[in-house]
């Protein structure tokens, strides 16, 4: 779960340490007082895309860090190489340059690195969720999300994807026939001229290399003439060797005096052979040098060529060779089109026939989880004081495509009596809200987050409705952390943790302060929320009677 959060420059929060507990912890204060900040930098905590924008103006930098404990040892610290620990510490630096500086137990890694390891830290839940009820493409990826079959789902993607090889290979060689006539015509041109290049791979590189040793021969040549007769000498001078051998010589005519010089002797010798394998190796590399006008224009040509090439083929000749592997497979595919046409249709009606009954079988599988979705969210909704809610998962069925055979969307009858109608038709705000948090408490089961945060998912709700979902959040956070940003003293009053957002000025600057409130301070927030900026007796009683 999430302990501590350290906040500095984003927006009106020049500094701020919150500490946050088990259970249910809510975030209140007045609006624009800096609660949606608190969020902004958990998200950016957890890898979410964080603008410049948001540095505080003066500051030239923002910075978050948070540390987490009970962490399980995710996958994810083996993948990216960072140690695990049972504390975690998450740091993110955002500059005004638009750079990113991203740790996890002190070891730097990548924003989207990030993000992957804050998808299995926290969840945030928003207004914005509520929404995404209305768009009913995203309905089948909840009930899949819910029925939590993913060996099926991927058995089915797998087979998907076959499909479309498949059905691309099989476009592939469906092309008319001037298509095909030019194509074969191109390919044909591009192989000739290939094939009478000969190319080789590597030749480009080794041909560059001679290309400069050549150029550079006359010299070459000269240097290592020069140290050849330093070493063994010529004409009019004695070289290394020779003055070597007579050192060597003058030592052993008096070793019989003094044996210790033996070793040093010993040394000489082995020197003096090491000399000589030296001036040899260097006369061979000196013929070696040999050269011709003909062949350094041969090799110029031959380069000429390869270049010409590789602008229309590839940047070297492994990959020119590679595209002629291609280009002869594909005039193969042309030549021989009829042919593996029928082969291709013949591989791709197997790929759709394996497909579709890996589909129907999911679509068994969600036709049985839709029905227990349907009870689970009209038990929840009944909690949440909507006790003569339908709650129907509608299937239609659709070709074979990346979901399957199968498009699903969720209708509802708020009211008894009243038909089942979609979402968007028939749900007010408060009804949203509600169904929302419904579905984030069913698929809370297969959530492995231990941190839940709801934003304001409480817009549009009061009274009765306003209770009861009030106490479905204290429920959700039996057993998890959840943290709830709300203006509603419904749900402020049953809170496990309180924590107030103020904002201030000093100095004609901007400040937000976070501060944990004991029961008197809650008791006077409740009535600040209860009856607005005037707090009287009568709304400080009914906030001391409304905490539990």
């Amino acid at each position: 779960m999430l302990t501590l959060l350290h906040i500095e420059n984003i927006a009106v929060i020049e500094a701020a340490d919150i500490s946050f507990d088990r259970g249910f912890n809510v975030l209140t204060g007045e609006t624009g007082a800096g609660k949606s900040i608190i969020i902004d930098a958990i998200s950016a905590i957890l890898g979410e895309r964080a603008y410049r924008e948001v540095i505080r103006t003066g500051a030239d930098r923002a910075f978050v860090s948070a540390v987490f404990d009970g962490i399980p040892e995710l996958a994810w610290f083996s993948q990216y190489q960072v140690p695990y620990e049972d504390e975690l510490l998450i740091q993110r630096e955002i500059f005004l340059d638009g750079r990113n500086l991203c740790k996890v137990n002190g070891r730097g890694v990548t924003v989207s690195q990030l993000r992957a390891l804050g998808m299995q830290l926290i969840s945030i839940h928003g207004q914005h969720d509520s929404q995404q009820l209305f768009d009913e493409q995203t309905h089948l990826g909840m009930l899949d999300a819910f029925s939590a079959d993913g060996e099926l789902l991927e058995e089915y993607a797998v087979a998907w994807e076959k499909v479309k090889a498949c059905k691309a290979a099989m476009d592939r060689l469906s092309m008319d026939e001037n298509e095909k006539a030019r194509r074969q015509e191109m390919l044909q041109y591009q192989i000739k001229e290939l094939e009478k290049a000969d190319l080789h791979p590597g030749e480009d590189e080794a041909l560059e290399q001679r290309q400069r040793l050549l150029m550079h021969g006359e010299k070459l040549s000269a240097a290592v003439q020069d140290a050849i007769t330093s070493l063994d000498g010529d004409e009019d001078s004695n070289g290394a060797s020779e003055l070597l051998d007579e050192a060597i010589s003058r030592l052993a005519g008096v070793l019989r005096f003094d044996e210790g010089l033996s070793g040093v002797h010993d040394k000489m010798r082995e020197l003096s052979f090491t000399l000589s394998d030296l001036c040899e190796e260097l006369r061979d590399y000196r013929d070696g040098l040999g050269y011709s006008e003909e062949e350094i224009d041969g090799i110029g040509a031959r380069l000429d060529l390869i270049q010409k090439l590789k602008r229309k083929y590839g940047s070297d000749c492994a990959q020119m060779l590679d595209y002629l592997a291609k280009a002869k497979a594909e005039l193969d595919d042309i030549i021989f089109a009829d042919e593996k046409l029928k082969q291709a249709e013949k591989a791709y009606s197997a790929a759709v026939d394996a497909a579709s009954a890996i589909a129907l079988r999911l679509r068994s599988a969600r036709k049985e989880a839709g029905a227990r979705l349907e009870q689970r969210i009209c038990d929840e909704l009944s909690e949440l004081n909507m006790p003569k809610v339908q709650f129907l998962c509608e299937f239609t069925q659709v070709p074979l495509g990346p979901e399957g055979l199968d498009a699903l969307r969720f209708l509802m009858s708020a009211n008894l009596g009243e038909a089942v109608k979609p979402l968007a038709k028939v749900a007010s705000g408060g009804e949203l809200a509600r169904i929302m948090l419904a579905m984030k408490n069913v698929m809370a089961a297969h959530d492995r987050v231990s941190t839940m945060i709801f934003d304001e998912v409480d817009a549009g709700v009061s009274g009765r409705a306003a209770q009861k979902v009030a106490e479905k959040l204290r429920k959700v956070a039996e057993g998890r952390q959840v943290l709830c940003v709300t203006h509603l003293p419904q749900i402020a009053a049953l809170a496990e943790h309180h924590l107030l957002i103020e904002k201030t000025e000093r100095q004609g600057r901007t400040y937000t302060e976070v501060n944990a409130l004991d029961r008197p301070g809650r008791v006077r927030e409740l009535a600040r929320m209860i009856g607005g900026a005037e707090i009287t007796p009568t709304t400080l009683k009914s906030a001391e009677e409304m905490l539990v």
